[in-house]
């Protein structure tokens, strides 16, 4: 009798495995077959799951953007500090799939929808659009900037305590 195989845990597994070459590699160094070795599945496995690449990038995009949306608090300080200061590797990826998504019709869609629920997270913590798109822009300024080492973490803390307690919004 076949055993029975988790598709959705599966799917995640090989989610972290693109997300970890794409740290090394970035993107574009992300291959199938080198995912299924990282993944420790077979080739097949990952093609059962994820008909193309553009899939399973898509997939992993989402599972990326469920991560840090699950990782923010209940105030607009921790949601900020959350999303503008996440691990390196995070990061790294995420503005991986951000430089794709400009080339990519297939990622654009997902990365959109991604930064609109982050844009409602902040709007309903803070009560205010324009805010929580500023506050948003801050925190995506500030990843890039540590990622490129033009800012330390500690600085970027910072900008983002000063950007908290002036215009854009309560330091709560």
């Amino acid at each position: 009798m076949p055993r029975a195989v988790d598709q959705d845990g599966r799917r995640r597994v090989i989610a972290d495995a693109v997300c970890l070459l794409a740290d090394e590699r970035g993107l574009e160094g992300v291959t199938m077959r080198d995912v299924a070795a990282r993944a420790d599945v077979s080739l097949g496995a990952v093609q059962r799951c994820f008909r193309t690449k553009d899939e399973m990038l898509k997939f992993a995009l989402e599972e990326v953007g469920r991560r840090i949306l699950g990782r923010v608090g209940d105030s607009p300080a921790e949601a900020v500090r959350a999303i503008a200061l996440p691990e390196r590797a995070e990061a790294k990826v995420w503005l991986a799939f951000v430089a794709q998504a400009v080339v990519s019709p297939h990622l654009a869609p997902v990365l959109r929808a991604s930064y609109a629920d982050l844009q409602a997270m902040f709007s309903r913590l803070l009560g205010d659009p324009l805010k929580a798109r500023t506050l948003l822009a801050l925190a995506d300024g500030l990843t890039t900037q540590v990622l490129i080492g033009h800012l330390t973490p500690d600085q970027a803390r910072e900008v983002l305590s000063g950007g908290l307690a002036g215009p854009a919004g309560p330091a709560g």
